[in-house]
Formats: structure tokens, C-alpha cells, sequence
């Protein structure tokens, strides 16, 4: 329970549900909340006002690669799910309850676990050990299981254990070497690349063996239409499956790859122009569940380097929100959905009391001013690194306040 005094915030606006937020305000106590909507303090409460601005769940990032806090904090972000690429992978039980508690008190991390010993993608790993050290769900990591009988007895075993398999889809058999998406920037560029069906590819056969398995199955970005289409289908069937994305993939198109700009080398790979335009239609449509930084912080020694030898990956967790407001502002999603991608729904995979703001709900809360603008700067990012491809983008929306468990982070 938390050793915080019970917090009331005030004169606020609410996001609870898909549309636009009501006016009011909560009270938390002993780390849960206790009320929504006309809310009144008690003696001793802390006190804070709103003064109109939003109030929304922390926000719970599902799939990063580093565990950064003051980028977190930064983006709102109170609980993250950790990727399984460390070193050495969280493939033991040791390694996940670790990482478990790696972040506490202000930032809780929720481990994804190996789902093969050393990511190797042949042998299953202690999947019920690390669960009950305290993995959320099980990863493939960055790489792709090419053998369909150990991803069948992979997703029939998580089946077993009730855990969400999270994947990377991309065909490894096409992807091989490779580090762009084919088309006319690859062409111009010289570089080595692959076809976007390497997607669809894999999303058909995992989609097959997560059907016969029964198991649930979650596709941590899908960035082409012709992938999208494909879990759309399976939807609309009853298959157990949810898919995300990144910032990046539906604000930006392998154009932003010219000139060899390694902060644009990224996996997946950036898409085409008509697939990123599928992906905004799919953040309308209900075909994409979440939105998540991916949050890879690279340094000069990975990023530095000509395009082909760059590492993939950006620093992601301090523009997720202002990112994602965008879509917003463009009319694409309302207020509601943007906080149901970016908490609700990661949090409802990852099996935890968080992620909305009701009576009982833990009380991670951020207040957010929607309009405010700022600069994104990679120099002066709070992450580890600052490998953005946004880069000198203006945009809108900066967290104000931020709670875990009610007690106030940075105060």
C-alpha cells in the first residue's frame, strides 16, 4: 500500500472513456482511486489543481528496449513493459524478477520473457518460472521464430499459462541483410533491401499457428497495409490477436531515409507512403490496440556509422505522447481512443490495474496540457541517447504532473 497522503486533483478535465472529457476531478488514497468525477477533499489531503487541464492514466509503454526514467517521467509514462534483448536476455527467472524491480517506486517495469533461451528462437524457455517471477507476457524479442513446429509449441504452451505471445513480424528468410523496406528510396539509396510482404508473411503464419493453438497473440508493430488487412480478417473471426505501432511508423515514410539519415534506421523499417496511410486508417478503424515508444536509445557508436552498419532503433519514450496528440489534432482518433492505445489497452494485455482512471484503479495519473509546444531536441533529450528521427519537430502536449501510486514524481 502507499505510505502517500491521500491526493485529490481538481478543476481538470477527465479522459474516462472514448470522447471527449468531462469536467471534475479524483481522489486517491492508499495508492488506488478512490473517486472520480465531483470529487471534495478531506482534511489532509494533498491538494492539486488541474486548472483545466487534462487528467489522464500514466501511461503504460509496451515494449522498450532500455529502462530510462527521466525520459518516462518525461512522456508520462509510469509503468513499461521490457523487451527480453538484454544482456543477457531475460530468458531466467532471476533476470525477470530483477528487472521487475528494477524501476520501483516511481516507475514499475513489467518484463517480457524470452520466449526461447537465448532469443535463439529453437528451444522454449522457462516460461512458467518466469511468470511467476513476475513476467507479464512472453516476447520473441526483435527477432522472428522461423521454425512453425517450435512456434506452435511456443503458443500452445503461453495458451497453457495464460500469457500474451508479443512477436516481431518480419520473414527472417526475406529480411536477411537487409535495412530498408524495397521501393524507389532504397533503389536511389543502394540499399540493401526488403520487400514489405516479409511482413504479411509472417503475420499469416503466426495468425494460422495463434488460431490453432488458441493462444493469444500480440504483433508489437504492424507497419504495412497488406499486414494490417490481415489482422483486421482475423478479428473479425475471433482470433485472440491485438496489434501496435510506433510513432514513428505512422508519422513518417522511408523518405525520411534520404540522405542517409541514420536516425531513420529503424525495425521495421520504415514504410512507403501508402502503407503509413493504412496505418493512420488503422488507428481509426480499431485494427491497431496500442501505441508504443519502442524506445531503443542508440549512442554514436551505433548511430554514427554509414546507414547499412547503424544499429535500428530510436529514443521514443519522450515524444510518445506529443506523437500520438497529433493524431488527435488531425482528427484521425479522439482524446479517448489516443489514452486507451496508449495505456488502457497495453495495460489490459499486460494484465494490469491500470491504465484508465476508475474507483479501485491504481492511481497513476498524469495531468497533461494538450497545447503546450516545445522543440523536440535530440541534444538536450532526457533519454540515455537521443537517436530521434523527429529531431527539430515542433509539436504540442506536455505531461504538467505526474503520480505513481498517488504519490507525486519529481516533487
Amino acid at each position: 500500500m502507499s505510505t502517500a497522503p491521500a491526493l485529490t486533483i481538481i478543476g481538470g478535465r477527465l479522459v474516462l472513456q472514448l470522447g471527449e472529457p468531462v469536467r471534475g476531478g479524483l481522489r486517491c488514497v492508499g495508492g488506488r482511486i478512490d473517486a472520480v468525477g465531483d470529487v471534495a477533499a478531506q482534511p489532509g489531503d494533498e491538494i492539486v489543481d488541474a486548472k483545466g487541464k487534462l487528467i489522464v492514466p500514466g501511461l503504460v509503454d509496451l515494449g522498450v528496449f532500455a529502462i530510462d526514467k527521466p525520459a518516462c517521467h518525461f512522456g508520462g509514462i509510469t509503468r513499461a513493459a521490457l523487451m527480453p534483448d538484454q544482456s543477457p536476455p531475460l530468458d531466467h527467472p532471476a533476470r525477470v524478477r530483477y528487472a521487475a524491480l528494477s524501476g520501483k517506486p516511481d516507475l514499475w517495469v513489467h518484463p517480457l520473457a524470452a520466449a526461447t533461451r537465448g532469443l535463439e528462437g529453437r528451444e522454449l524457455a522457462e516460461l512458467a518460472l518466469m511468470r511467476d517471477a513476475g513476467a507479464r507476457a512472453a516476447a520473441t524479442g526483435r527477432g522472428w521464430i522461423c521454425d512453425s513446429g517450435t512456434m506452435l509449441r511456443l503458443l500452445q504452451y503461453c495458451a497453457m499459462l495464460g500469457l500474451v505471445l508479443v512477436v516481431h513480424a518480419e520473414d527472417a528468410g526475406l529480411t536477411a541483410g537487409a535495412v530498408a523496406t524495397a521501393g524507389e528510396m532504397a533503389t536511389r539509396l543502394g540499399l540493401t533491401s526488403a520487400p514489405a510482404e516479409a511482413e504479411a508473411l509472417a503475420i499469416a503464419r503466426d495468425l494460422a499457428l495463434a488460431e490453432l493453438a488458441g493462444a493469444a497473440i500480440h504483433f508489437r508493430q504492424v507497419t504495412t497495409a497488406a499486414g494490417l488487412a490481415l489482422v483486421r480478417t482475423a478479428k473479425a473471426r475471433g482470433v485472440a490477436v491485438t496489434a501496435g505501432v510506433t510513432p514513428a511508423h505512422f508519422m513518417l515514410s522511408d523518405n525520411a531515409t534520404a540522405g542517409f539519415r541514420t536516425f531513420a534506421r529503424l525495425s521495421p523499417p520504415l514504410r512507403c507512403e501508402a502503407d503509413r496511410q493504412a496505418l493512420r486508417a488503422a488507428l481509426a478503424d480499431g485494427t491497431i490496440d496500442v501505441i508504443a515508444s519502442g524506445h531503443d536509445p542508440r549512442g554514436a557508436e551505433d548511430k554514427r556509422l554509414p546507414f547499412a552498419d547503424a544499429e535500428p532503433g530510436m529514443a521514443g519514450a519522450e515524444t510518445l505522447l506529443a506523437l500520438t496528440l497529433t493524431l488527435v489534432r488531425d482528427e484521425v482518433i479522439d482524446i479517448g481512443r489516443a489514452f486507451a492505445l496508449l495505456a488502457g489497452n497495453p495495460a489490459r494485455l499486460l494484465g494490469v490495474d491500470a491504465g484508465r482512471l476508475a474507483v479501485g484503479a491504481q492511481a497513476d495519473i498524469a495531468i497533461v496540457d494538450p497545447e503546450t509546444p516545445w522543440l523536440v531536441a535530440s541534444e538536450r533529450m532526457a533519454a540515455s541517447a537521443g537517436n530521434t528521427p523527429f529531431d527539430r519537430q515542433p509539436v504540442q502536449g506536455r505531461v504538467t504532473a505526474l503520480f505513481k501510486g498517488g504519490a507525486r514524481i519529481g516533487s
